[in-house]
């Protein structure tokens, strides 16, 4: 099983990063990557087994379903339902830790899945650079 992963400290207290983050339809408003996003079936973007999809700026459509959302822990999860790239069993975990020292955040991104031996690797670097750092880095620039 392969495991993406990418972390921030993000200049923000973790309330103002969560308010953000934990809205499961708002991806466009932050991350360079996602160009609209709308959840189906009209359920609440906080609703546990909630449905979002979304277009990247490329072109490319994902599903992705919420499995967990935890405001107390700051925590939520999701799987593809329709990915972008061959994975299987993808499930990914955002979790947020306060900094006490200057009342900032820190910011996790992680994910397993399962990818074809041909492409060993191949989807770690991707998701973890472009997906995962290039949203902490855009959400850390959005909320200055």
């Amino acid at each position: 099983m392969a495991k993406a992963y990418a972390s921030a400290v993000i200049d923000a207290p973790i309330e103002t990063v969560w308010t953000v983050v934990r809205d499961f339809n708002a991806l466009p408003d932050w991350h360079p990557a996602i160009a609209s996003s709308e959840i189906e079936d009209g359920r609440s973007a906080d609703a546990v087994g909630s449905v979002r999809s979304f277009h990247l700026a490329d072109g490319a459509h994902v599903r992705e379903r919420l499995l967990a959302l935890d405001d107390a822990a700051h925590t939520l999860s999701y799987n593809f339902v329709k990915p972008a790239f061959p994975v299987e069993n993808y499930v990914a975990v955002i979790r947020l830790i306060p900094i006490t020292d200057g009342n900032r955040t820190f910011a996790e991104w992680s994910a397993t899945f399962d990818e074809a031996p041909a492409d060993a690797g191949k989807y770690v670097e991707i998701v973890s650079t472009h997906v995962f750092a290039a949203g902490w880095k855009a959400l850390g620039e959005k909320l200055k």
